[in-house]
């Protein structure tokens, strides 16, 4: 079952991995990401790492509170799924030159 395994380089494999994850989390942080709701009324952006770095209202919800409530969470949700989509999308990427088995 585990013929094509090579164990002596899956040490070596880690730390590369454990490499490339540090990397992919600074390169996170410049990645900016931004949602928006109610035709651009609400604006949220976040980095890579799912900090949200800016959000902007229109003047005319201020008003509504309802409404602003609403449209804060559709946005908030928004980026938050983008962060992970693209998180996935580089861990993807980050698996994409390795191969514990050893075959090509």
């Amino acid at each position: 079952m585990f013929e094509g395994l090579d164990m002596s380089k899956m040490g070596q494999m880690m730390e590369e991995l454990q490499k490339r994850a540090k990397e992919m989390e600074e390169q996170a942080k410049a990645v900016t990401l931004t949602a928006k709701a109610g035709g651009g009324m609400v604006e949220v952006t976040a980095n890579g790492s799912g900090e949200v770095i800016d959000i902007s209202i229109d003047d005319s919800i201020l008003e509504d509170k309802e409404s602003l409530q609403i449209l804060m969470i559709s946005a908030i949700n928004d980026v938050f799924k983008m962060v992970e989509d693209n998180k996935k999308s580089q861990a993807m990427g980050i698996m994409g030159g390795l191969n514990p088995f050893g075959m090509n």
